[in-house]
């Protein structure tokens, strides 16, 4: 099992109602940083689901960064309900953003609920933790 490639046009998995191109390949790309803990947030979902450990390592805090990341490709990301957002808009500092994601593993449905908090530094949104 691998993880799925996507075209530019495909549909983004974040479920931003935009194409991966338009939505977060920019920010997996490098070309400009997420400009809220939403979008961060939605485009750590989209690199889950694609298996770009790197940019998931780069978007998190360097406090509480692991040395690697190992994804298993088994573990097939369905969809992801954004429960809700505090603060982490493009003037904040902090944020902190509640969802659900949803996933098959061994054909049998899961969903990871968690709590993300969120710190921009030098411009950039960055994953500190969840619970």
């Amino acid at each position: 099992m691998t993880f799925p490639v996507l075209n530019s046009s495909d549909r983004c998995p974040c479920l931003s109602g935009e194409t991966y191109g338009g939505c977060c390949h920019r920010f997996h790309a490098g070309s400009v940083p997420a400009p809220t803990a939403e979008a961060l947030m939605r485009s750590r979902y989209t690199a889950f689901v694609t298996g770009d450990s790197s940019y998931l390592l780069r978007t998190w805090h360097p406090s509480a960064r692991p040395a690697r990341l190992d994804l298993d490709p088994a573990r097939v990301w369905r969809r992801l309900d954004i429960m809700s957002t505090q603060a982490g808009g493009p003037l904040d500092s902090t944020g902190v953003v509640t969802f659900a994601a949803h996933y098959r593993e061994d054909d049998a449905p899961g969903v990871q609920s968690e709590r993300s908090s969120f710190l921009r530094e030098a411009g950039r949104w960055l994953y500190v933790d969840g619970e």
